[in-house]
């Protein structure tokens, strides 16, 4: 981010504080315009992520032909309707057709989607695709739960409630025993 684009944010992010009724020069305030445009870099940093850059050639070729699954993978995004976080957990599942991807590119991907200013059902529907793109599988699923805190913080305000999306392509949305089988193993029952 250069110098001049995070300097506009600070100063949008000055102002902001000021229209809530702040002062942003008193002590504890004087660097938090600095302090959020720094986090919502960081937190948006997926827009700057290439997926090819990040898949960085780990698809090999490989007889294997069974369920691969990652499962509890942890996420954090931006609700792009109030830019407060949801998080939780992500499942990924494949069948191979002669590729296999590096285990660690799974949660690699998640994070550059979950790194953007996000709904859960696009989230959840990107990292499938993607997935179905660069290994050409028999199948992919992906489940993910989260709490929201637009949910949880303001509005209907229910502190438990998670939402579950799923993605299934391929084999998983055509055979319902595959599907159930991948629900079973990330332990959830079909």
């Amino acid at each position: 981010m250069t110098d001049e684009k995070r300097g506009r944010k600070e100063v949008i992010i000055n102002d902001f504080l000021a229209e809530l009724g702040e002062d942003p020069q008193r002590e504890g305030l004087r660097k938090t315009p600095d302090r959020v445009a720094r986090m919502y870099e960081f937190l948006t940093k997926g827009y700057k992520q290439n997926i090819e850059e990040v898949m960085n050639g780990a698809v090999f070729e490989e007889k294997y032909s069974e369920m691969v699954i990652v499962k509890d993978i942890d996420f954090f995004s931006l609700c792009e309707h109030h830019l407060v976080p949801f998080f939780g957990k992500c499942h990924i599942a494949y069948i191979p057709n002669g590729r296999i991807i590096g285990l660690s590119k799974m949660p690699r991907i998640v994070e550059v989607y979950a790194r953007r200013l996000q709904v859960q059902e696009r989230l959840t529907q990107q990292i499938a695709e993607t997935l179905f793109k660069y290994i050409n599988p028999l199948g992919v699923a992906v489940v993910m739960e989260a709490q929201h805190l637009c949910m949880i913080m303001r509005g209907v305000e229910k502190l438990n409630s998670v939402a579950t999306t799923s993605a299934m392509l391929g084999t998983f949305r055509n055979d319902q025993k595959t599907r159930s089988e991948f629900l079973t193993l990330i332990g959830r029952q079909p």
